[in-house]
Parts: C-alpha cells; sequence; structure tokens
C-alpha cells in the first residue's frame, strides 16, 4: 500500500537516488533535486517509489506549479493517479499547474479523469550543429556583441529579460540574485553568454548552456542549448535576436557539440518560423495541465 506523506524537509539523498532511477529510464528530470516548496513522498514497503515537488511560491500568474515521478519498477500501480489527487486536496481550490514530460497517453488520460485541462505546450526542438549553416552574426550599425562579466552585468541583463519577458510565467520573475546563484552552477561560462549593447546600455542577451550527456536523451551525447534568448522590446527589428542567436549557435560548435536544443512556448510562431530556418526541428513536447 502507497503511504504519503508531505514534508518541507526531506531527506534529500533519498529522492535523488530517486529521480536518478527514473531519469535513467525516461532521460528525465535534467535535475535530481528540487529546492524549496513541498515535498510529497510516496513509500511502499520502506522503499520511496512515488514524488511530487509542489512550488509553493508558483509563478508570475499565482499557479502553484508541481512536477510528478514514478519509479520505473511501480508504474501502473496507481500511484500517479494517488499523486494527482494528493495534489488537487493539497492546494486546497487554489489554481495549480502540472507538467508532465513528454506527451504521453498515460498522462493525456490522467489529467482527463483528473478534470485538468491541457493549458500550455512547452517543445523542444533540435539541430544537427554539424551540418547546420549558421553563418556568422551580422548587427546593425551602433551595436556591438560583447560576452557577459559576472560581477557588473547581472542587474542590466535582469532588465532587458523582465522587459522581453513581461507575460512569461517563471522566465519574466528572474532576479540578479537568481542569476547570481546561477553563476556557481557547473555549467555556467560567461564566454557562452553573450550580450548586444547600443550606446552603452545592455539591449539584448543569448545565455547558452551545455548539457552533459545523459543515457536515453539526445541520444546519449552531450547537448549545447540556446538556454535564453531575450530583446528589449524598445531594440526589436534590425536582426538582432537572429545574430545574438547566431553568436550562442557558433560558439557552441565550436565547443564541439554536435547538437543543439532549445525549449520554446508552443504557440510563439514567429519564434518557430526563426528557428525553423536555422535548422531546428520539433524533437519533444512538455504539456502543463491546469487545473
Amino acid at each position: 500500500m502507497l503511504d504519503l506523506v508531505w514534508t518541507g524537509e526531506p531527506e534529500t539523498e533519498e529522492i535523488r537516488r530517486f529521480l536518478l532511477a527514473v531519469r535513467e529510464a525516461d532521460g528525465r528530470p535534467e535535475d535530481t533535486g528540487f529546492a524549496g516548496g513541498q515535498h510529497l513522498l510516496g513509500h511502499v514497503d520502506g522503499e520511496l517509489v512515488a514524488y511530487a515537488h509542489l512550488d509553493t511560491e508558483g509563478d508570475s500568474h499565482g499557479n502553484q506549479v508541481a512536477e510528478l515521478f514514478v519509479h520505473p519498477a511501480h508504474r501502473r500501480s496507481g500511484h500517479g493517479r494517488a499523486l494527482t489527487k494528493a495534489l488537487v486536496e493539497h492546494v486546497d481550490g487554489k489554481p495549480l499547474r502540472v507538467w508532465a514530460h513528454g506527451d504521453h497517453p498515460a498522462a493525456v488520460h490522467l489529467a482527463g479523469t483528473e478534470g485538468f485541462e491541457r493549458a500550455r505546450e512547452l517543445l523542444i526542438l533540435h539541430a544537427d550543429a554539424e551540418t547546420a549553416d549558421w553563418p556568422e552574426p551580422v548587427t546593425r550599425e551602433g551595436v556591438t556583441l560583447r560576452t557577459f562579466v559576472p560581477g557588473q552585468d547581472e542587474e542590466a541583463m535582469v532588465r532587458v529579460n523582465a522587459r522581453a519577458f513581461d507575460w512569461h510565467p517563471e522566465q519574466g520573475a528572474l532576479t540578479a540574485d537568481e542569476v547570481r546563484a546561477t553563476e556557481k552552477e557547473a555549467w555556467f561560462d560567461p564566454e557562452g553568454f553573450f550580450l548586444a549593447e547600443e550606446d552603452g546600455k545592455v539591449i539584448g542577451f543569448h545565455w547558452t548552456k551545455v548539457h552533459e550527456a545523459v543515457p536515453g536523451r539526445f541520444g546519449g551525447e552531450p547537448a549545447g542549448e540556446v538556454y535564453v534568448v531575450g530583446i528589449d522590446p524598445d531594440a526589436q527589428g534590425g536582426g538582432l535576436g537572429k545574430a545574438l542567436t547566431l553568436a550562442g549557435l557558433r560558439y557552441l560548435r565550436d565547443r564541439g557539440l554536435g547538437q543543439v536544443i532549445l525549449y520554446v512556448e508552443g504557440d510563439n510562431a514567429p519564434a518557430l518560423a526563426v528557428y525553423s530556418k536555422l535548422g531546428f526541428t520539433r524533437y519533444e513536447v512538455d504539456v502543463q495541465y491546469a487545473r
């Protein structure tokens, strides 16, 4: 029988081992730990077999956001449904969003039977860096590109980010302190973080990321990522977004990466058109369900 318990201070090593087992089977999640919020642990005979994390701070639209996972050896036992029901009960009528990584029929069925509606699609696009045509970036007159300087550029980058993503439930809320915290992550590389300046003012950026090889994910090979591209609305036009994107793509290719991925909202038609011209095709989709 599944024993479900909520906690704010879980045993992190147990969760890490559990999520590693999930990632070994599914290629997800990329991270093996969730900070803050509330944690729902599901044990059978003392073994962690089901887990959900609830971000109680929520997104910028006021939704609490959850992710849930079931151990590969304990699926098709109703544990996913049990986690979902417990999440709904816990938020007590507050708006809830739940991520499903991959558009799997089982997730579609579970969401429908538990009263959730499909609210958002996050597409994962993929490009072969070895065959893609990524020319030298060209900027309009007066605009220059340079790389990010830790300790100097956080506030300027965040100002552009807030203006560029005022519509986005997660990205638009990024703070300078969060950028500084990310600088301590092993993957952070300022040489892959490009800024566009005009008259001494930052007007856009392209932040790249490199993912280590994960079994079952992107062919088990490392992958570069177009992590975030942000343009100040007052500076849009003139090919600035394309120039920044190309600068990052060429950097990732020059690092020897054979593939590049990116995440883009499924309803962002202009961005999808740009990335299609750069050789990106649809690879996966993450779905967020709402109740």
